[in-house]
């Protein structure tokens, strides 16, 4: 391909997987029309908005931000804890990072269908050919919505939605997290660049899924 067809809008929430695969982009060749991030009520908006835009800068692209307040409030009226701090957030062991049940509780409703269409908008709009998000195959075991047969499903929505035919791509899609570490330490990250917690901080948490999945990543990887 083309310079030209490899620029692409990528999806950016500052956490391990979405970094990660604007790295892998980047080092396979693809450039960064502008990185995206979405704040839609999320307890961990302020540091995620902050890590983020730290991953932008060190790869010099250009970011912004949309604000999506109806799906912060569509996520607080599902009884989201991820999105209602009144809620308790389920914790994760080493053993059990998440099941079926914690992946309920923090679930926000069609929230990769809504942010991969945004993207795509963007995308379309700007004239670059690609959305690039950070998917992982042992997500997906509990959010579908982080799956190959998502990303294979809405790239057929996105060839049919949008007039110049943006394609939807994760870097991540095959890798577990174990894997995605190692590609983020071959890219100079470590641990401290990325926001992989369901709360605000100031310190990660520690025990939600989120955190329990990137420190068993990055403690296998050493």
């Amino acid at each position: 391909m083309t310079e030209a067809r490899e620029r692409a809008v990528v999806l950016l929430s500052g956490g391990l997987d979405s970094g990660t695969s604007l790295a892998l982009w980047v080092g396979r060749g693809g450039t960064v029309a502008t990185c995206v991030f979405a704040d839609y009520g999320q307890r961990a908006a302020g540091p995620e908005r902050s890590a983020s835009r730290r991953l932008a800068e060190r790869f010099g692209a250009d970011w912004r931000e949309i604000g999506l307040p109806w799906l912060g409030d569509a996520s607080r009226a599902a009884g989201s804890a991820l999105a209602d701090e009144a809620i308790e957030l389920p914790s994760g062991t080493v053993e059990r990072p998440g099941d079926d049940a914690s992946a309920r509780a923090v679930w926000v409703p069609a929230r990769n269908v809504v942010l991969v269409a945004a993207a795509a908008a963007i995308a379309e709009s700007i004239g670059a050919p690609w959305v690039v998000a950070g998917f992982n195959r042992e997500e997906a075991a509990t959010f579908p919505d982080n799956s190959a047969a998502f990303v294979s499903a809405f790239d057929g929505v996105l060839r049919l939605g949008t007039r110049s035919g943006v394609r939807l791509v994760s870097p991540t899609i095959g890798l577990d997290k174990r894997s995605i570490v190692v590609a983020a330490r071959q890219a100079g990250f470590g641990p401290q660049d990325f926001w992989s917690c369901y709360t605000a901080g100031p310190d990660r948490c520690g025990v939600c899924e989120s955190c329990v999945r990137a420190q068993r990543a990055f403690g296998s990887s050493d």
